[in-house]
């Protein structure tokens, strides 16, 4: 099966390392930052001890935002490009010391970033009448006001700039280690007969295998494994959330959340709200993991089985199989949108094999010089997979509205919370329209077995990551922890989420090792985005059901903008208020008919 699992191709965007494009593009970037530092300084800087008019001024902050723009672009498809090889294939040596090389280049380009946001907020109350004047600034004025409000929010300029070099042998540094260990990591497992040498992703893919005796060895070597690499592993999550404590101190941030609301774009209400509802939601999801455990033949579902297919377990998908469900459930939805999923087929822009030296999980990233996407997975032929694939591809296809509505980089800042709402409404659209068109009750048992488990994941598993998270925060403040209090805080987190819904001696108290959103010091928090973007969806999901084709546009039109307003006001386009529990729980209710039509169906024989 591996032989017709694609790997993408990043040829249009340099054609290797050599490539004289990538080289001069290097050089430019270094150039362009000297130039912006420049113009910061000669034109920009001096305004704040003597104002200009407002005409001036939006001149001038119009040839900031272009500046910045083209740089981005620059910058962004170079550090894309090289993720790309890095992210895949951790035994590239040369690739890794040019990402580490771009890295370093990178810090005149943060540390003018720095600068010029800490300008922005000493002008403030010289941007309202600028702005409104047309030009480039207007076009970016959400952008530019939190900018202007985020300032409040910085270290000295010494201090920042400092920070800024410290990171790349500190946080970032630690990040990479947690990538390179997980990925180059092999096992030895007996699989379909003969001893297999398989990469730790693909191990810890076996979670979803349809015996229950694959699963429960995948699992015991992975908790082996992981047994053997905690130390390091605790390590680097010490590492990365001991300097954002730091940071976030020294900052002034309320506490560990704040930043990363900010970045989110919501406010604590907000928060507050969805996990309110998600508490109140979890006795449903508890339902379903005894259903589960009684479908499976076992008096409590261990965690080995929490991702076990249920129903009709014996198919295993081609890529091209894949690839033809999920071309013609787009479709249901949007030609258009289905068409531009058979170009990202067509053209190469998938890396889905599994192997050595690739990290695992899933991601889609955006080339701004090309103004296309590439998305990266690990495809085992399981449905679960296949679903990926749609997930990674709704993020495509955001991309790709944002393109067609010649976003700049600037205007596209989307925060997690909204990014996420764009891959799980494509994950809803393709089961949605999966189970219309199923007739047979073992069928539907299966895709019934996927959306549900995918909610579990994002709203239940997700609750417990939140509340992992936020305690090793906390806690962090005082002293490093050790690995084994790490994976306490993991097992106390699993069981305030999943309750009595599984067995309460066979939970993953290593969960923590290799999920890569705990280690970046950019984005904390990297896990309620997903339920309240998953929520999010299902209430665009219930207007599109009222409204029918007509929604598309508007939805493309939100998915554009998402760069250019708060969660709260870009809801509000479609009459949702996000602050409000009643919201999120009406999202979570739409979950509950799917639980009881999958406990109708327990007496099924299972394979």
């Amino acid at each position: 099966m591996t032989e017709n699992i694609p790997r993408w191709d990043l040829s249009n965007i340099y054609t290797g390392l050599d490539d004289p494009r990538l080289q001069h593009d290097l050089a430019s970037v270094q150039d362009d930052v000297a130039s912006l530092t420049t113009f910061f300084e000669s034109q920009l800087f001096p305004l704040q001890e003597a104002p200009e008019g407002a005409e001036k001024l939006s001149n001038l902050l119009s040839q900031l935002v272009d500046r910045l723009n083209s740089l981005h672009v620059r910058a962004s498809t170079i550090g894309s490009y090289l993720y790309g090889i890095t992210s895949t294939d951790s035994f590239d040596k040369a690739a890794e010391q040019l990402q580490s090389k771009f890295e370093i280049g990178l810090l005149p380009l943060q540390n003018i970033n720095t600068r010029i946001i800490a300008w922005l907020g000493k002008i403030d109350d010289q941007l309202p009448a600028a702005l409104e004047l047309p030009g480039s600034a207007r076009e970016h004025a959400f952008i530019l006001r939190e900018y202007a409000e985020q300032s409040q929010y910085q270290m000295s300029e010494a201090e920042e700039e400092l920070a800024n070099e410290l990171s790349l042998s500190g946080g970032s540094a630690w990040g990479n280690l947690q990538g390179t260990l997980t990925s180059q990591k092999e096992v030895q497992f007996e699989l379909d007969g003969k001893t297999q040498t398989l990469p730790l992703p693909a191990l810890i893919n076996l979670r979803s295998h349809p015996s229950a005796d694959v699963r429960e060895r995948a699992y015991k070597l992975e908790m082996a494994t992981f047994e053997e690499m905690k130390e390091a592993l605790a390590a680097c999550l010490n590492g990365v959330k001991g300097e954002v404590n730091t940071l976030d101190r020294k900052r002034g941030r309320e506490d560990c959340l704040h930043s990363s609301l900010d970045m989110a774009r919501i406010d604590r209400a907000t928060l507050d709200a969805m996990i309110e509802a998600i508490r109140d939601a979890l006795p449903m999801f508890r339902d379903y993991f005894r259903a589960k455990a009684k479908l499976l033949g076992t008096e409590k579902l261990p965690w080995w089985s929490l991702f076990a297919p249920v129903g009709s377990v014996d198919k295993t998908y081609t890529f091209e199989e894949a690839r033809e469900i999920i071309l013609k459930n787009y479709g249901s939805f949007s030609q258009e949108m289905a068409d531009f999923a058979q170009n990202a087929f067509e053209n190469n822009w998938i890396d889905a094999l599994q192997r050595p030296g690739k990290r695992g999980g899933a991601y889609c990233m955006g080339i701004d010089a090309t103004r296309e996407s590439r998305i990266m997975s690990n495809f085992d032929g399981s449905f679960d997979q296949v679903m990926t694939l749609a997930h990674e591809l709704g993020h495509a296809w955001h991309n790709y509205c944002a393109f067609q509505a010649n976003k700049t980089p600037l205007q596209t800042q989307t925060p997690m919370t909204l990014a996420e709402t764009a891959s799980i409404m494509c994950e809803t659209i393709v089961l949605n329209a999966l189970l219309k068109q199923i007739e047979d009750p073992a069928t539907e048992l299966a895709v019934l077995e996927t959306s549900i488990s995918s909610d579990a994941q994002t709203i239940v598993d997700i609750y417990s990551r939140f509340l992992f998270e936020k305690e090793v925060f906390e806690r962090r403040r005082n002293a490093t922890l050790s690995a084994d209090e790490i994976s306490g805080i993991m097992l106390q987190a699993q069981r305030d989420s999943y309750g009595d819904g599984i067995d309460p001696e066979v939970m993953n108290k290593f969960a923590w090792t290799w999920k890569p959103h705990y280690y970046s010091t950019g984005i904390s928090f990297y896990n309620y985005p997903y339920a309240f973007g998953n929520l999010f969806a299902k209430g665009l999901y219930a207007i599109y059901r009222e409204k029918g084709a007509a929604f598309v546009q508007d939805y493309k039109a939100l998915l554009a903008s998402t760069g250019e307003g708060s969660a709260a006001d870009l809801a509000a386009r479609f009459g949702i208020d996000i602050r409000t529990k009643a919201f999120w729980a009406a999202s979570l209710a739409q979950i509950a008919p799917q639980i009881e039509r999958y406990k109708q169906l327990q007496d099924i024989k299972l394979v």
